[in-house]
């Protein structure tokens, strides 16, 4: 056994337990590139190894392939080795990010097995929560194959607030803080506690936990590659940096879509990247060096334009605070040029009428904090504060976890 081991591996290790889940029966798979064992087998050819009729394929933002870029909607495709229909988690519309009910129809179960990077914001938790209460209402059990959270599972790397009701979103349902140090099997437990379903084989959702993995490692010391899981996750450091980098989505500045190193890279045609380092490590924030740079998108925001900025290298992953770090970067950004810095209006994740910037956050007081000119250290200090509520709810959803174990 791998020393990590993930929900998938012990499918294919033929941990009965496991196996027994899926073996004979008609199975649904929720899945995307990322879904694979430590020899980098798809979760696809697993289960069908393991006996499962498989009879359908899902997949979340991006799709099943992993091919389409952040916010695009994904049709209907047909996997080519099997002939199963890929059905797509993600459209036009709020309504197309769940199941339609036709397509459980003969189902026994359904499978999910997504990598999450360890953000609220990222959707494929999201998109499982969505699945299971579709599959509940349709009497189709659950089965979560789980994996570790990458950029680690301490309580100590917890960020932000929880989501405020009125600044739910897709990148928010539930209230949950940025950086919430669960595994998606966990989350769902615990989503599925919250909302009255029963754990375990004979209830709404099983869960086939990891393994020996040590909660305070990065994906780094996993026993395999880092699989990119969406077109701008390429790698463990991008995950690591996501939890701050996804909040200059809701700017103008260029999140460095259109570089090969998304979300590590950030800047505009406006900013002076020397002094937006200085003053970003004048801030003593721990864990970091913010690089001056100059960069080049070639697709999204500034594509084709020269743009100043900096790169944020992780030099103390432990001691790294992604939130902290980046709202001090957007409040220094908008310090530097607030006429031409803006906050993004333009419809993000199927809301038009809340800035994305307060949907990412969880709630309107960062951004109006940034506009009102506070000091860059305490917009981030307040934002990024993690909930002491959250701690009590990260033990008992591994408890749920453990108790919804296959």
């Amino acid at each position: 056994m791998p020393r990590c081991a993930t929900g998938l591996d012990r499918l294919a290790l033929g941990e009965a337990d496991v196996v027994a889940l899926v073996r004979g029966r008609r199975i649904g798979l929720v899945a995307h590139p990322a879904s694979v064992d430590a020899r980098l087998t798809h979760a696809k050819d697993l289960l069908v190894r393991a006996g499962a009729d498989l009879r359908v394929l899902f997949g979340p933002e991006h799709g099943y392939g992993g091919e389409a870029q952040d916010m695009i909607g994904v049709g209907e495709l047909r996997d080519a080795e099997t002939g199963a229909q890929i059905r797509s988690l993600y459209g036009a519309t709020e309504a197309e990010l769940s199941p339609k009910r036709e397509w459980l129809d003969g189902l026994d179960a359904i499978v999910i097995d997504l990598q999450d990077v360890g953000s609220r914001y990222y959707t494929f938790v999201w998109t499982a929560l969505l699945v299971l209460r579709c599959a509940a209402r349709a009497g189709v059990h659950v089965v979560l194959l789980d994996r570790p959270n990458p950029i680690g599972g301490e309580a100590t790397s917890i960020e932000g607030a929880t989501v405020r009701e009125n600044f739910r979103s897709f990148v928010g349902l539930e209230p949950v803080p940025v950086r919430h140090s669960l595994t998606v099997g966990e989350m769902l437990a615990l989503m599925a506690k919250r909302e009255g379903l029963a754990l375990g084989a004979d209830g709404a959702l099983s869960v086939a936990n990891v393994r020996g993995w040590d909660r305070a490692a990065l994906a780094t010391a996993w026993d395999r590659p880092f699989v990119m899981t969406s077109p701008n996750m390429p790698l463990v450091e991008t995950a690591l940096v996501y939890p701050g980098g996804c909040l200059i989505e809701g700017t103008n500045l260029s999140e460095g879509r259109g570089t090969t190193r998304p979300f590590e890279i950030v800047g505009a045609p406006w900013i002076d990247g020397a002094a937006l380092s200085a003053s970003l490590t004048a801030t003593k924030l721990p864990g970091f060096i913010a690089r001056p740079i100059t960069f080049q998108p070639t697709f999204q925001k500034h594509a084709r334009a020269i743009c100043g900025g900096v790169f944020v290298h992780v030099t103390d992953a432990r001691a790294f605070r992604p939130m902290a770090t980046y709202l001090s970067l957007v409040a220094l950004a908008q310090k530097q040029d607030p006429e031409r810095f803006r906050f993004r209006t333009e419809l993000y994740e199927y809301v038009d009428d809340i800035p994305a910037f307060d949907l990412l956050t969880g709630s309107a007081e960062a951004r109006l904090a940034i506009e009102a000119g506070a000091p860059a250290l305490d917009v981030a200090n307040e934002a990024a504060r993690a909930d002491p509520a959250w701690a009590d709810a990260v033990d008992l959803s591994r408890a749920l976890a453990k108790q919804a174990e296959a």
